[in-house]
């Protein structure tokens, strides 16, 4: 008996940590199949700005941490960083932007509370809802791939975000952390 409850306790723990909610990054890309990416070797910024579209409340000091982990995480994959665009084989740059969202959850009270038995023969049920509203801000980070001989784009690798105040004090690890994670995709 005692080791069929362990077994039962053991698999309501498993399904409660496969529920909980990590905050990880979803992250995808897409490619134009046309143009080979086997030999590249170099890749430089497609302008000096290196971010193709600068949103208006952009803060200059994140952008920089963004430049910075974007180079180093191809730098880790091989490629090396050049000066000049037109002697690289392909050109990156990037967009990046963050919106306030809001999530409600309304839920009938017993889904939260357990269900009651019993209320009598022709007594009456009464249904309340329990809504729960939480704010959050969702971060987005696109990085783009340019072929410097056809003048194409050759890749588009993103990422969604939900970012934790946590993240917000101290963005460097997640920066870093979402860059490696969209550029593993080239």
């Amino acid at each position: 008996m005692l080791k069929n409850k362990l077994i039962v306790l053991l698999a309501l723990m498993g399904v409660m940590a496969g529920c909980v909610s990590t905050q990880q990054a979803r992250v995808d890309f897409d490619r134009n199949s046309e143009i080979s990416t086997s030999h590249y070797k170099t890749f430089a910024w497609l302008n000096e700005s290196k971010v193709l579209a600068e949103p208006v409340d952009a803060n200059p000091v994140m952008k920089v941490r963004i430049d910075n982990a974007i180079e180093q995480a191809f730098i880790a994959k091989g490629y090396q960083l050049v000066s000049d665009a037109e002697a690289a084989d392909f050109t990156i740059s990037y967009t990046m932007g963050s919106r306030d969202k809001v999530k409600v959850d309304s839920l009938p009270s017993t889904y939260r509370s357990g269900f009651f038995w019993g209320h009598g023969y022709y007594g009456s049920m009464v249904i309340n809802n329990d809504n729960y509203v939480k704010n959050y801000t969702e971060g987005k980070l696109a990085i783009d791939v340019y072929d410097v001989k056809s003048h194409q784009p050759v890749w588009h690798g993103w990422a969604v975000k939900r970012i934790k105040s946590s993240e917000q004090d101290n963005p460097s690890k997640a920066i870093k952390m979402v860059v490696e994670q969209v550029v593993a995709q080239f």
